[in-house]
């Protein structure tokens, strides 16, 4: 497997959140806030919420989400298990399409885990 260096293109999608909030700054405001919101403690915990966005975004097959989200579940507490079930429950909505970015996921959380 191709390794993509995920802790890397976190840091590039941060800087090019930064540009597009001096870009579009309302807009980014209101999308961090949406963010902040969505994936807050609530009647699900954070790490499962960021589970969730990991699973949807390996159906949604998009590699930059299953980073940021894979980073941001991995400190909210996920474990080896929860990711992999996650995992699971993507290749079950997503089917073999989402196979490919699975390997993606796993891949991230290797190297956010060391």
């Amino acid at each position: 497997m191709t390794e993509h260096d995920h802790p890397t293109r976190r840091k590039e999608l941060h800087q090019g959140y930064r540009d597009l909030a001096q870009a579009i700054p309302d807009q980014m405001k209101g999308f961090g806030e949406l963010h902040r919101s969505a994936v807050a403690d609530g009647a699900l915990p954070r790490t499962s919420k960021e589970l969730m966005a990991v699973a949807i975004a390996i159906c949604m097959r998009c590699e930059d989400c299953i980073t940021l989200h894979m980073h941001d579940a991995i400190r909210a507490g996920a474990t080896p298990e929860m990711v992999h079930e996650a995992i699971g429950v993507a290749l079950l909505m997503g089917g073999g399409p989402s196979s490919t970015y699975a390997t993606r996921a796993l891949e991230a959380f290797d190297q956010f885990s060391t």
